[in-house]
């Protein structure tokens, strides 16, 4: 029982019913009142804050629909046990995508539901209207003062905001390259990128090494339009390039007119980051950011910075034209998180959260040939000769771990067998170590004792 939490009003400024549910947010993660525990009646609580019981009425109607408490009859109010609510019944995720892990205590869901509560109790017509092409200019401010903060400096006429970072990708290969064109990548590369290079009958370079000299070869027998490169954290070799030979390449694209799409899926997640290859040549630099890979894919955010004005008003043309505009509410609670230092906060948790799987993963996972990113929620097995990626995929699926064979990322020729491990989504860390246990098992197997043989 907890009849004696009150909530600290002292410094509201804003709708007081928004105030208190934000407090027994703030309070239920703090773990000042704890699942299980009745809160004080409504009249009582009105009475000690000096408010009248609509107020409180409302604040509690709004944190039952956040998920925060329950209600019991005339028992009264209780703070719900996330562990007792059962979840609806949906069709199965796909366990191919490579997703951020769930924050613990149902913490990003909550946060949701309170900035679209603050949202609605102001003025937040605008959020409900169509938007203009790539996005308003205060979230374009928004985007800008995030990607500066990750060591791109940029302003609002530069940035546009997408429908996540496919339709980026998709927006900017579509604007900016004819069928026929050569892009370089790396040999393994981001599925969804190789899709929308197939879709537009563009080639795709494997470069077998993400390094200059590589890049440099492969321009001098081609026309290489452009680089396209995970620097941070690469899906799905888990490889993060040195700040050298970010700088190198960087040079390398000045010196042969090469475009750099560079897909910073993850490098916000980095407690190290290194400094982009846009803050080397701007001026010939895609740079994209997106929140699902480091908050949730359920937003479908992105920030692009663009290399020049010109190709950030080609860009909004393509993106109008495919997408009309990003989902506009959640681009508002996006640039209202960036503003009040929430999107830092959620950050901090998502980087603790996959740190924390990374390291058990890496910890059972020591007697293989694993490449990771400490912050990362993936990694990049390289199996031995008698063992096969799609075999091991295979036999890992019952387990919910998502395991996925090299022939998927390939470029060209899939080379030796490998797979990406993604450990991410809902899955708990004691079924994750199970999982992790039974992958060693598998892949520590000799030849004649493989259940694969």
């Amino acid at each position: 029982m907890n009849h004696q939490w009150i909530p600290d009003l002292t410094a509201i400024s804003g709708v007081k019913y928004v105030a208190i549910a934000d407090a027994l947010g703030a309070a239920i993660d703090q773990g000042v009142v704890k699942p299980g525990d009745r809160l004080p009646p409504q009249r009582d609580l009105a009475a000690r804050l000096g408010v009248d019981l609509t107020t409180v009425t409302r604040a509690y109607e709004a944190a039952r629909v956040r998920g925060l408490i329950e209600g019991r009859g005339r028992s009264g109010s209780y703070v719900r046990d996330p562990s007792r609510i059962e979840a609806p019944r949906r069709q199965a995720l796909d366990a191919g995508m490579n997703m951020p892990p769930e924050l613990p205590r149902g913490i990003l869901g909550r946060t949701i539901a309170q900035t679209i509560d603050q949202l609605m109790s102001h003025n937040a017509a605008s959020s409900l209207q169509y938007q203009p092409a790539g996005g308003a200019r205060e979230d374009r401010v928004a985007g800008a003062e995030l990607l500066t903060r990750m060591g791109v400096p940029s302003v609002d006429d530069d940035v546009l905001i997408t429908s996540g970072g496919q339709s980026a990708l998709f927006a900017i290969m579509n604007a900016m390259f004819e069928a026929g064109d050569a892009i370089a990548c790396g040999a393994f590369v981001y599925p969804g990128f190789r899709a929308i290079a197939e879709r537009l009958g563009l080639r795709l370079i494997a470069l077998h090494r993400m390094d200059a000299d590589t890049l440099r070869c492969a321009c001098a027998r081609e026309a290489i339009k452009a680089l396209y490169l995970v620097p941070t954290n690469d899906n799905p070799t888990a490889v993060t390039l040195t700040a050298s030979d970010r700088q190198a390449l960087a040079e390398v694209a000045e010196d042969h007119g090469i475009q750099i799409i560079e897909d910073d899926a993850y490098g916000a997640l980095a407690s190290a980051p290194i400094a982009p290859l846009a803050s080397y040549v701007p001026h010939r630099t895609w740079h994209i950011v997106s929140t699902s890979k480091i908050i949730s894919p359920a937003l479908r955010v992105a920030f692009v910075r663009a290399p020049n004005i010109a190709a950030s008003l080609r860009l909004a043309s393509e993106l109008h034209a495919a997408t009309i505009m990003a989902p506009p509410l959640n681009v508002a609670m996006v640039s209202a998180w960036i503003s009040n230092g929430t999107f830092d906060l959620l950050l901090a948790k998502m980087r603790e959260e996959s740190a924390r799987r990374q390291m058990l993963a890496t910890q059972l996972l020591s007697d293989l040939d694993v490449s990771s990113h400490p912050e990362g929620y993936h990694l990049w097995l390289r199996l031995p000769p008698h063992l096969s990626g799609r075999d091991i995929a295979d036999l890992m699926r019952p387990t919910g771990l998502a395991v996925i064979p090299s022939e998927r990322f390939a470029v060209g020729d899939a080379g030796p067998e490998a797979v990406r491990v993604s450990f991410g989504g809902a899955i708990s860390l004691d079924r994750l170590k199970i999982a992790l246990l039974t992958l060693q098992g598998y892949a520590c197997a000799p030849a004649n004792m493989s259940p694969l043989v």
